[in-house]
Formats: structure tokens, C-alpha cells, sequence
């Protein structure tokens, strides 16, 4: 099986790489490693992988042109932009993909307050440029990132793929359930398996910079205060990334099917007569903010500064993913305590930063 990973510089992506080389999968990834945040660890991930053999060589990838690694001889990477449909055409006529794994996405909830046509350059015509490939070029079996994000103003928990998800509250958001319609128009009409997978908070080693562990251990070390949002009344349903990369490898091998069952009147939101399918990849298990910065002190053996502060817009105050369909279909289920997941991320931290432990 060859596959496509788009966002192989990214945090997923990257971890998904190396699982599917692992096992013997023929793969090819892709990213434009913009500089959302710090490139060095994107420029990490990709020497991890054999693409490149030092950070300074990152800032000199040229773009589109396919890279052998130097590790795998199963792996290859191109630097390229999701909405350049021109490159993105002659990648599938050249390459023939059997799954596509699309992870490439502008992150962030906050960032798309001040920064609204990123996510619809990447999030949404870069996404109707992967549809259109898979249509043309016969990618038989889409899977792709969606986001605990698009629940917006719902309230009931644990959050179920079954529940109405019409409301979001942030264009990131929007765009994430706009990849869900999408993806079934293309399922419908043209037969392509799509499977939309709404992550929850995902944590772990060379994970993001912008993303709260990362920011509240940078702070902690360099003995600087943090931001505690609504006040610490936040739950988030933290999950680690093997879990993550776990589930995407099982949809990988069980493509969508058709629910034969399903009508107009009263189908599942989450199935469809066409072939796709939703699930959420969560911990099933919701950590409070306050939490999860002691298990942060613990790991340090030191206290951080707090600055509370209320909900920031476009922020919910709590997820708990309801993960019952990932454990009926797929015989699944993420279960990483936090406390280990949080030892293991700040390991690699203090040894990528070159950073001394404070114990």
C-alpha cells in the first residue's frame, strides 16, 4: 500500500510517517513547512526521518521536488502547498497513491481570530484539491483531520459523533466541519471511503509549540509566569500520540463502508448511505487544566506562575471525547494516563532544547 501523509512535518504526521514506515508501507510525504510556529522543530522531524541531516539543511529544501530519505528507502518528501493544484495534480499522476491520510490543516483556534484566510487557502481549497485528486487519480480510501473544535456550543458531554455539530464558534472550527460535508459530497457521488477523524487535544513528544504543554513547560524552566485560562476551569480530554497515531493506522486499514441500514429520516449523523464514516480519537477521560499543570510540576519538581484569566474567545471550557464507535468498529480505545504521557514529552523536550533538568 502507497500512501500519501500530508503534514508529515507536523506533529501527527510526523509520528504517522514512522508508523507506516515501520510496518513496510510505501510513503510519501508532503508539507510547506510554513512558519505558523518555531521551523526548527518541523526542520527535527523531518532529520528524524532521514529527509534532511541538520536543522540549517531544513531552511533549504527546495519546493516540489520529491527527497529520498536517508533511513527509509520506503520514504520520500516534497515540499508543497495543499492549494497548489497544479503541483498537487502532477504528485498523484506520478506517484498513483492507495490512500491519502490528509493531517496538512492551519492549526489553531486562536490564531484563526487575526488570520481568517490561512485556514480557508489551506483548510478549505486545499482540501477540495486533495478531493478532486482522489477522484481523478484513483485514491480508493480518504482519511482525514478533523477537530474536536467543530462541537462549538454544544454541551452535552461525553461529545458523540452522533450529536449535532452546526453551531462552531471559530473559523478553524468551521472549516474542520466543512471538510466533513465535503468529504461525504465526494463519498456520495463518486464512491471515495472518507473517514473524518475529530482529534482531542493531542500531546506528546516534538508536539507543537503553540499548544499548552509545550508553552507551559517552556515557561516553567525559564521561571516565567503562564496563562491560566477561565480561571483553571477548563477540562480538556488529553490525548497522547501513540494513541492518536494508533487509531488513524486502524482507519487506514479498515477503509469507510456503506451502512446499509441508513435512511434520510433517522440515519446516524456520523454513517451515511455513502461510504464515510466519523469518529472521535479521544482519551475518553476529561483532565482539569489545573490538573494537568501538576502533573507538569511534578515531572519539573518545581512550581510554575499562574495568571488566570477569563475564556478567550473562540475557546470551549470543556471536551470529553465519546469514543464508543472506535471500540465497536475498530476494537480500540486510547488509554495513556497523563502523567506518563506528560513524563515523556518533557523528556524530549530538555533533550531537543538541550535544556537542564531543574531537579
Amino acid at each position: 500500500m502507497k500512501v500519501l501523509v500530508t503534514g508529515s512535518a507536523g506533529f501527527i504526521g510526523s509520528h504517522l510517517t514512522l508508523k507506516l514506515l515501520a510496518r513496510g508501507n510505501d510513503v510519501v510525504g508532503l508539507d510547506n513547512i510554513n512558519d505558523y510556529y518555531d521551523q526548527n522543530v518541523k526542520y527535527g522531524r523531518l532529520q528524524r526521518s532521514g529527509i534532511i541531516n541538520s536543522l540549517e539543511e531544513g531552511k533549504s529544501i527546495p519546493y516540489g521536488i520529491l527527497l529520498k530519505s536517508t533511513i527509509y528507502p520506503n520514504y520520500q518528501f516534497v515540499k508543497m502547498n495543499l492549494e497548489d493544484k497544479e503541483a498537487m495534480i502532477k504528485l498523484f499522476q506520478s506517484e498513483k497513491f492507495d490512500t491519502v491520510c490528509n493531517l496538512a490543516a492551519q492549526a489553531g483556534v486562536r490564531y484563526s481570530l487575526t488570520n481568517p484566510q490561512a485556514y480557508i487557502d489551506s483548510n478549505i481549497i486545499g482540501f477540495m484539491n486533495i478531493l478532486e485528486c482522489c477522484r481523478h487519480y484513483g485514491v480508493k480510501n480518504l482519511c482525514y483531520a478533523s477537530s474536536s473544535s467543530v462541537y462549538g456550543l454544544n454541551e452535552e458531554l461525553p461529545f458523540s459523533t452522533d450529536h449535532n455539530v452546526d453551531h462552531p464558534i471559530s473559523l478553524y472550527a468551521a472549516s474542520k466541519k466543512s471538510n466533513e460535508l465535503m468529504a461525504h459530497t465526494y463519498s456520495h457521488l463518486f464512491g471515495i471511503a472518507t473517514t473524518g477523524l475529530r482529534f482531542f487535544t493531542v500531546y506528546g513528544p516534538w508536539g507543537r509549540p503553540d499548544m499548552a504543554l509545550f508553552l507551559f513547560t517552556k515557561a516553567a524552566l525559564e521561571g516565567k509566569a503562564i496563562d491560566v485560562f477561565n480561571n483553571g476551569e477548563m477540562y480538556r480530554d488529553f490525548t497522547y500520540i501513540d494513541d492518536i497515531v494508533e487509531g488513524v493506522v486502524r482507519v487506514i486499514d479498515h477503509p469507510a463502508q456503506r451502512d446499509a441500514s441508513w435512511n434520510g429520516k433517522d440515519g446516524r449523523v456520523s454513517t451515511s448511505s455513502a461510504p464515510y464514516k466519523i469518529y472521535n480519537i479521544g482519551n475518553n477521560n476529561p483532565v482539569k487544566l489545573m490538573d494537568f499543570i501538576t502533573a507538569i510540576e511534578k515531572k519539573l519538581g518545581k512550581k510554575i506562575q499562574k495568571n488566570f484569566l477569563p475564556l478567550q474567545a473562540g475557546d470551549v471550557p470543556a471536551t470529553y471525547a465519546d469514543v464508543s464507535d472506535l471500540v465497536e468498529d475498530l476494537g480500540y480505545k486510547p488509554a495513556t494516563p497523563i502523567q506518563e504521557g506528560i513524563d515523556k514529552f518533557v523528556d524530549w523536550y530538555l533533550e531537543f532544547f538541550k535544556v537542564s533538568s531543574p531537579k
